[in-house]
């Protein structure tokens, strides 16, 4: 089957569906509903897409017909409407191939967010700072919410480490971007003799667990600690011992929350972020078993991989993935981060693209 009979076979779908939500027996069941509703929804941009591939090639069949025409201007003008609706058409396919790459069923999901600070010490734990900061207010220009589940400060501004929840539409599917190591090269306050510094630190992007992920913790499989609640310096912000450490003992994952004063709420927050985890040891371990559906190399890298890299001194800001770099530090630390991720989207579409081609000139 050819791109043009799928798109065909996926259009007659969408008209069945259109039909069958119309009928009394599924608007009188509503489970069954939102099942249609949520497949006509993903197919509604693809046959769209088919529609005007379809309208085009009338035009273009139009166009040729007056270039058919003894009238040398009509023929020009003809000729030229030929290779626009060329050129349209092919951006269509383009477009259209893209619709069709399998979504990632995480996309829709909030992002938890974890940012380490790495070699460097007190530098990175500063860095570790302005990353959240930055995080943050890429949160607020897309008017997403954030949540800190667990922070651990050195004071001055400086972050050991922090766990936060971003919830809101196109969170985790455009955060998940940012997961790897991230590091700063400049002149630290306390540089005497001006010399550059290199420090880093990681970040990790899940999705929230929720549901729709099927993680499945058994109460004898984790051991839980509760202890009060820590700030500045290690003294004590609560009076009762509110905070929750989860083991998981078969995994040896540990995740803290401190952030409620209730110790029920850490608790479940703490299970929220230790499922997530879990979830992604599962995935990683499902992606090396198949490795004829990797996943990007853009998306996905090794976590110890630097992706990017922040330097004062040339007013620079590097993304490794793609090459891209620009004179924008201070825009990129206030939250400037679009240019970047839409960059990094097209990139891993257009690795999808190429693994999907690969694949279909291996069956043939």
């Amino acid at each position: 089957m050819d791109l043009m009979d799928k798109l065909a076979s996926l259009a007659q779908r969408y008209e069945e569906l259109n039909a069958l939500m119309a009928q009394p027996e599924v608007l009188d069941d509503i489970s069954m509903l939102q099942r249609y509703g949520r497949e006509h929804a993903e197919l509604e941009e693809v046959v769209n897409k088919y529609h005007e591939i379809v309208n085009n090639d009338k035009q273009i069949a139009e166009a040729q017909e007056m270039y058919e025409s003894d009238d040398p201007e009509m023929r020009e003008l003809a000729f030229e409407e030929i290779e626009r609706l060329k050129a349209r058409k092919e951006k269509l396919l383009e477009e259209v191939k893209i619709s069709l790459l399998p979504k990632d069923i995480m996309d829709d999901k909030n992002a938890i967010v974890t940012i380490q600070g790495g070699a460097g010490g007190d530098e990175a734990a500063l860095f570790a700072g302005e990353l959240f900061r930055m995080y943050s207010r890429y949160a607020e220009s897309k008017r997403w919410k954030i949540e800190i589940l667990d922070i651990n400060e050195t004071g001055q501004g400086g972050i050991k480490d922090i766990t936060f929840v971003v919830k809101g539409k196109g969170a985790y599917q455009r955060l998940k971007y940012e997961g790897g190591t991230h590091r700063v090269q400049r002149v630290p306050v306390t540089e005497a003799n001006g010399r550059i510094h290199t420090s880093t630190a990681k970040v990790i992007v899940l999705p929230e667990a929720d549901d729709d992920i099927q993680i499945d913790i058994k109460e004898n499989d984790i051991r839980v600690d509760v202890y009060r609640s820590t700030g500045h310096g290690g003294q004590s912000v609560n009076t009762t011992d509110s905070a929750v450490r989860i083991t998981h003992l078969p995994t040896g994952l540990v995740v803290t929350c401190q952030d409620e004063k209730s110790q029920l709420k850490n608790k479940l927050k703490a299970l929220t972020v230790l499922k997530a985890r879990l979830w992604d040891l599962q995935e990683a371990q499902r992606q090396a078993e198949l490795s004829k559906s990797r996943r990007s190399q853009v998306q996905t890298g090794d976590r110890s991989e630097k992706i990017r890299t922040y330097n004062f001194p040339q007013d620079r800001v590097t993304d490794h993935r793609i090459g891209l770099s620009r004179h924008n530090l201070p825009g990129v630390l206030n939250g400037e981060l679009d240019e970047f991720i839409d960059n990094l989207i097209t990139a891993d579409q257009a690795d999808k693209l190429q693994h999907l081609f690969e694949e279909e000139v291996k069956v043939k």
